[in-house]
């Protein structure tokens, strides 16, 4: 039944913990980005914004994606993506070379350099994702957790 046809449920306030949980996860949000791209900003001189654009270009298939689709899984507007690439490009770790398919549209591709760099800095992501994330949840479902936040996601 579409959304406008079901009939409404009186809203329900949130108890301490939702409420607590709501509040942590949006600061988690804000805090989390920041704290590991200010780790590999001083750790590898490469801010988050360029490592993922690598990460998610090393993972594609012949290391190939459109400039869109890159903006889109970086979450990132197309001229902030644009931004990245050109910084990215200017020292020789990703290439921009148009669509065989849409002669209007661009593809950004990862060079060796740009996978020899990924490499190279792969150790302080980890090392910041294990020091501000896994760390603190030792014990947890992580399962359940990647399944949960999944869901909220989509």
């Amino acid at each position: 039944m579409p959304i406008a046809e079901q009939p409404e449920q009186p809203l329900r306030p949130l108890n301490a913990v939702e409420d607590a949980l709501l509040r942590e996860l949006g600061r988690v949000m804000i805090v989390l980005p920041r704290v590991v791209d200010a780790d590999m900003t001083h750790e590898q001189r490469l801010p988050l914004s360029e490592y993922m654009t690598l990460m998610y270009l090393s993972e594609a298939p012949h290391r190939l994606m459109r400039m869109s689709e890159l903006a889109a899984v970086c979450n990132l507007s197309l001229s902030g993506m644009t931004r990245v690439v050109t910084r990215l490009e200017k020292q020789g770790l990703i290439e921009r070379v148009r669509c065989e398919a849409d002669a209007r549209g661009w593809n950004a591709v990862l060079t060796d350099a740009g996978l020899a760099r990924l490499e190279e800095a792969w150790p302080s992501h980890l090392a910041s994702a294990r020091r501000h994330i896994f760390d603190h949840l030792e014990g947890a479902d992580l399962d359940r957790l990647v399944h949960a936040l999944r869901r909220i996601a989509t």
